[in-house]
């Protein structure tokens, strides 16, 4: 690498992301995308763009979808920021509340962008080991400048429970930021701990790229106390969203509706994948996600699953490593692909 990058960046692990193959045959169940198309409001967007306005830069505060966010939310649009996909929502929370001799915290395992965040900002990290059976750990003493969650977790699926978070929330002497990617297919949330009165730490993040179908889009906002959301915006870049995602998202989420029948439908077909995989003996963690986390039965190796799918282009995800090197993650895709999944496994 050139001498004229940065020794951190020559130094850094890059995020790995999903695999995107382009093979026509494709059954892809690795990425925990949405099988189901976005409101036809989105396409009546896309339809009747008139094209000559992108000459004109967007409304850098995106006030228009953060007004229809602060409705849904009954919070003040000043609560509300808006981010091109969250992971630039994370990347910002990591230059806005950690100093350079501090820490950021997340839970492992958990999302893989954390670490590789932290290393980016130069900070130190201080990661917590999840219990036996993937559930909530925290030490008492336990310190960072800012701390993620995933509720729900991934790749594990699960969810933390409402008053432990709270509670950590409250205790915790830094940002903590729980990242609700996944939370439309759960049973609770945790968006009233952004919005209790008192609260000064916490931050809730959601995503248009599960629930709403538009991963390709590239939208996430969060919501919490304005001196916090302030932060951010003092950051982010000047046009950090532009015109078309702010129309469409707009129109997504005028739209919840169509977001909560496919979200029915996901869950359906997630129960009957867990059933039948269960029947099977595999071992299937109670998600609630949009994918199940699941360890094959004794004497079969999830890694040579994962390869003997992949050769017929069905595409699941798998981590290795100490703690997942034992399941897959399959996303939930349609009846059909979960129907031919299950043909594809062995018995």
């Amino acid at each position: 690498m050139s001498k004229y990058v940065t020794a951190a960046v020559r130094a850094l692990n890059a995020y790995t992301p999903g695999e995107q193959p382009k093979a026509a045959d494709l059954n892809k169940l690795n990425t925990n995308e949405n099988p189901y198309p976005p409101s036809a409001a989105v396409a009546e967007v896309l339809r009747s763009f008139d094209s000559s306005l992108l000459r004109l830069y967007p409304d850098p505060l995106c006030n228009a979808v953060r007004e229809r966010i602060a409705a849904m939310h009954q919070c003040t649009v000043e609560q509300v920021f808006v981010g091109n996909g969250s992971d630039e929502i994370l990347a910002l929370c990591t230059r806005a509340f950690v100093e350079d001799d501090g820490s950021i915290g997340y839970f492992t395992p958990s999302y893989s962008l954390y670490p590789v965040l932290t290393d980016i900002r130069k900070a130190r990290r201080n990661p917590v080991p999840l219990n036996t059976g993937f559930s909530w750990n925290m030490p008492a003493d336990y310190r960072a400048s800012l701390f993620f969650i995933t509720n729900p977790n991934a790749p594990t699926s699960l969810l933390f429970d409402h008053n432990t978070v709270g509670n950590f929330c409250h205790d915790f002497d830094g940002v903590v930021v729980i990242d609700e990617a996944y939370v439309d297919f759960a049973t609770t949330n945790c968006m009233d701990l952004a919005l209790r009165s008192g609260n000064a730490n916490t931050l809730v993040m959601r995503t248009l790229s599960k629930s709403f179908s538009l991963a390709g889009l590239r939208f996430g906002y969060v919501i919490g106390p304005v001196p916090l959301i302030s932060a951010l915006y003092k950051i982010k870049d000047s046009y950090n969203l532009d015109m078309l995602a702010q129309k469409i998202a707009l129109a997504a989420l005028n739209d919840v509706d169509h977001m909560h029948n496919n979200v029915a439908k996901i869950k359906a077909t997630r129960a009957n994948l867990t059933t039948e995989l269960r029947n099977r003996g595999w071992e299937v963690l109670d998600s609630q996600s949009n994918f199940v986390f699941a360890k094959p039965p004794q004497g079969m190796a999830a890694a040579d699953i994962f390869t003997a799918l992949r050769q017929r282009h069905i595409f699941v995800r798998y981590f290795p490593g100490p703690d997942t090197a034992d399941y897959l993650r399959i996303t939930i895709g349609t009846d059909q692909q979960i129907t031919a999944l299950l043909a594809a496994l062995p018995t």
